[in-house]
């Protein structure tokens, strides 16, 4: 595979850049270990004694060790993000390959009330877990937000396809964007080893609160008149052991600033301790400056928001930083009672609030979209088969063909006369997170006259996947997503399903019960009016089956009620006559089986009318079961 080779290449480039940096790092360790015994040297030899020249050589070496020491540091920073930017790569690769991917599957995002159980949105291997690129706790929300309420509006579907598209052939600037947020994330861990985040509250508390200092002019005089003193001070303890002038410079720093300790005290509850996700925001923030927008809206919108941001949340960054060390025993006994250390960390606080506080809030949610769109952008790269849907708005609608009906693999959507409402047409309709080589695609169109399909089969036949398959597709699709699919017209509508049930001992629920309370949830949302798609596999399982095909009947006339689109699968094949008895609203379809040479046999194609093959007994009797 093409795609492939690229992670390959990447791979192999990391590696040789990871083993010259690290000869490099070598050669550093031994360079700063000849000019610390060098250091050591010289000030032995000065202290026997002075020399001028070899006390400037002595300078010298301090200066050249320091440099050494940068130097050094820097180049494990390139090493570290190297091994980060292989990691993405290898993982790419794996993802590729059919092996889990290494980022969070969002399990915790689970709702078995809804589409994401009965879709496998949320879990291992599941649409999140194969989307998730963010390092970000923001961008793991947005992300997941998206896939819980989609876009319903065509118009905002195309921009998010535009944004995607152009960030889909910009290889190594997601790469390393994530690569980015990565390697702030090694610092930026709670103690149970997930990505911190800002506390919103206190953060909003924090831009909220007036500034109390930075503009009090007499203030920042007494503070530099004290702090001259305290100099001074220290200068007779060290040159004539006075101890009064420092007692003095003591209480006068205190006298100064004790009616603001309090204030300070609650500053830093709110702003502290947040300089590693400051740091990780603007990192992200300052890769997606190098990003092209061209092409789409809403990048260049982002842009327009974001442009200094990075520099400003680096600045930011290194002020919670230094605000956090007033914890720290030194600061507080010198810089603190002598220099005014806690009042100059809220005087660069509150002038960089007052720059950017009204900006501030919009950043963070652009880094969260940032991400999320890297995640959507990185699954389009990967699936270059996959095509892009598109969403029309149904009050616009125009049905492109006659009844729904299956059409040959070959073709595509049909023309017709126009007739507002909802519909779907697929062309090749695949399930995306099958692998490729056992995937089988299917032809669907449905809603320019029926509006409810009815899919019969035996058992493993296919019928569930396919209803997954066009439910996640179209999730998907308005995701603005690139779909498994060679084409996909649709107009946006909201997903119900009912097609995992699960009894639950705590809520003292059967299965029974909590099937009909889940059918129950499908017609309250159909009732507000909104257009939807909904999605049933085999109802009423607990009850006999009289009352089965009556409940289910009853049902299926209820669903033709809304305004929706609906697809149910059953194993009662009295249920078919429904399509003679609601002509032009009901159609049966199928996926049947094949017992060949004493061998069960699935070919999970989609056709028109009702199954007739039977699995179950066939199955039994091939396992001594009967």
């Amino acid at each position: 595979m093409i795609i492939a080779n690229i992670y390959r290449d990447q791979i192999a480039a990391c590696a040789a850049a990871i083993r010259q940096l690290q000869n490099k790092l070598n050669g550093l360790s031994l360079l700063r270990l000849l000019l610390f015994v060098a250091l050591c040297f010289t000030v032995y030899v000065l202290m026997q004694g002075f020399s001028t020249n070899l006390f400037v050589l002595t300078l010298l070496l301090a200066a050249g060790f320091i440099a050494c020491i940068n130097v050094y540091y820097s180049c494990k920073e390139q090493r570290r993000l190297l091994e980060k930017l292989r990691f993405v790569s290898t993982n790419e690769l794996g993802v590729l390959a059919g092996e889990t991917n290494g980022f969070p599957d969002g399990a915790s995002w689970l709702d078995n009330d809804n589409y994401l159980d009965d879709l496998d949105i949320f879990g291992r291997r599941s649409l999140f877990h194969t989307l998730n690129r963010t390092t970000t706790v923001r961008g793991t929300v947005l992300l997941a937000g998206r896939l819980r309420q989609p876009l319903l509006e065509p118009g905002e579907i195309g921009r998010q396809q535009e944004a995607i598209r152009a960030l889909t052939g910009q290889t190594e600037i997601r790469r390393l964007l994530t690569a980015t947020g990565l390697l702030m994330q090694e610092t930026n861990t709670t103690p149970g080893g997930s990505p911190s985040d800002l506390n919103m509250d206190n953060l909003r508390k924090w831009l909220d609160t007036p500034p109390r200092i930075a503009n009090r002019l007499p203030l920042r005089i007494a503070i530099t008149i004290v702090e001259v003193f305290s100099l001074y001070a220290i200068y007779l303890l060290f040159a004539s052991n006075t101890y009064t002038p420092v007692l003095l410079a003591f209480v006068a720093c205190r006298l100064v600033q004790v009616r603001y300790l309090k204030y300070i005290g609650q500053q830093h509850q709110l702003i502290g301790h947040n300089h590693e996700v400051l740091d990780q925001f603007a990192g992200i923030l300052g890769v997606f400056n190098k990003i092209d927008t061209t092409g789409s809206v809403v990048l260049q919108q982002l842009r327009a928001h974001t442009g200094n941001a990075h520099t400003a949340i680096r600045r930011l960054s290194r002020l919670t930083n230094a605000f956090d060390q007033r914890l720290n025993l030194l600061v507080n006994l010198v810089l603190s009672n002598f220099f005014f250390y806690d009042l100059h960390c809220m005087i660069g606080l509150e002038r960089w609030k007052a720059a950017n506080r009204a900006e501030f809030l919009d950043w963070l949610d652009a880094v969260a979209t940032v991400e999320s769109l890297n995640s959507l952008a990185t699954f389009a790269f990967n699936n270059p088969d996959n095509n892009y849907p598109e969403p029309i708005a149904a009050a616009t609608a125009a049905p492109r063909g006659t009844p729904a009906h299956v059409d040959d693999a070959a073709s595509g959507p049909s023309q017709g006369a126009a007739a507002p409402g909802l519909f779907i047409e697929a062309t090749r309709l695949a399930h995306p997170l099958i692998p490729a080589a056992r995937r089988v695609a299917n032809d669907l169109t449905i809603g320019h006259e029926e509006r409810l399909i009815l899919v019969t089969g035996s058992n493993m036949s296919g019928k569930t996947t396919f209803l997954r398959t066009l439910g996640v597709n179209l999730l998907m699709a308005q995701c603005g997503l690139p779909v498994c699919a060679a084409s996909f017209v649709f107009t946006p509508m909201q997903l119900l399903t009912s097609l995992r049930i699960s009894d639950s001992l705590q809520d003292q629920t059967s299965y029974f019960m909590a099937e009909l309370k889940k059918l129950q949830k499908i017609i309250r949302r159909l009732e507000t009016g909104a257009p939807a798609l909904v999605l049933i596999d085999e109802i009423l399982r607990g009850t006999n089956s009289e009352d089965k095909t009556y409940g289910s009947e009853q049902f299926i006339r209820k669903l033709l009620q809304y305004p929706c689109l609906s697809l149910f699968a059953t194993h009662d094949l009295s249920l078919g006559q429904l399509e003679q008895t609601s002509p032009g609203a009901v159609r049966n379809y199928c996926f049947e089986s094949v017992i060949e040479s004493g061998e069960l046999h699935f070919d999970y194609r989609l056709q028109c009318g009702i199954a007739r093959n039977r699995n179950a007994s066939f199955l039994m009797k091939k396992m001594d079961i009967i």
